[in-house]
């Protein structure tokens, strides 16, 4: 995985669903010098696993807005399929409800540039391009801060769920040093 922490977060214009609706040209920019961002990565719609973390995000968004922080989820998918899965009740397998946008990269491009895609393009004796799997994104996390830049990153694999109090934690340390310019020391909480 790319080193992305202490750099400008890469630029992206993608469609994106967002409440209900398809947006063709959403992009981070909207963001800067306004709200600090977390960036998540996920590999699919209609799994389980996506969506008990794109539910538990949900549920808590209100604590992320308290602390002036978007979430933003982004997934190989299309925005139609967002779309389809918000459609679809929660206890169903779907993600109805979930409010925060969700990111097309259905070219891959995103995935590539934050570097969680699993999986390679490669070229046949032949010369031609194939690939060698399924090309979804891994489970990233980003924490960007308010000027555009990579304060934080993880990455998990397709099985291993995130910790929607850990990202509270890193947005709540990322608030810290903003407001009083100090470090956090290891296993800081919010007082």
């Amino acid at each position: 995985m790319a080193m992305l922490v202490g750099k400008t977060a890469p630029h992206f214009s993608s469609s994106a669903y967002i409440d209900g609706k398809v947006v063709r040209n959403f992009s981070l920019d909207s963001y800067n010098g306004k709200q600090n961002v977390l960036l998540i990565f996920y590999p699919k719609d209609f799994t389980g696993l996506c969506q008990s973390e794109l539910v538990a995000f949900q549920e808590r968004l209100g604590d992320f807005e308290d602390r002036n922080t978007a979430v933003v989820a982004c997934s190989t998918d299309t925005a139609d399929t967002h779309a389809a899965a918000a459609r679809v009740p929660q206890d169903q397998g779907g993600i109805e409800g979930v409010t925060f946008p969700i990111v097309s990269d259905a070219n891959k491009t995103i995935a590539t540039n934050y570097d969680v895609i699993s999986g390679d393009y490669e070229y046949s004796d032949e010369g031609l391009l194939t690939c060698n799997s399924e090309m979804t994104a891994l489970r990233g996390s980003f924490l960007i801060d308010k000027n555009g830049m990579v304060q934080h990153q993880l990455l998990n694999f397709f099985t291993l769920g995130r910790s929607v109090d850990e990202a509270l934690r890193m947005v709540d340390a990322l608030c810290h040093v903003q407001e009083s310019g100090q470090g956090c020391p290891a296993n800081w909480t919010k007082a």
